[in-house]
């Protein structure tokens, strides 16, 4: 029976995000009425931090792989003139 009712509580979570949906969708055009009529611009909202967080992570990821770009071709580099010391030697 325990079934029966995870699944309606599955359904009924569903059917209120529908509804949900739904409702935002047809009350947008109303929202634009009255924000139009109030002079109200739309503001862009402050970043939640999640995105604050998303974004450090990708300054973060793009520094990391300039060092390691940095880092390779320092590595050939020395590579490269360990051979050339090398091949003179022989």
């Amino acid at each position: 029976m325990s079934k029966h009712f995870e699944d309606a509580r599955y359904y009924l979570g569903r059917a209120a995000e529908h509804a949900k949906a739904g409702v935002k969708e047809e009350l947008e055009p109303v929202e634009a009425r009255v924000k139009d009529l109030i002079g109200a611009e739309e503001e862009e909202p402050e970043p939640s931090r999640l995105d604050r967080i998303q974004a450090d992570l990708k300054r973060l990821e793009e520094r990391a792989e300039g060092e390691a770009r940095e880092a390779v071709a320092s590595a050939r580099a020395r590579i490269k003139e360990y051979r050339g010391h090398d091949a003179a030697e022989k």
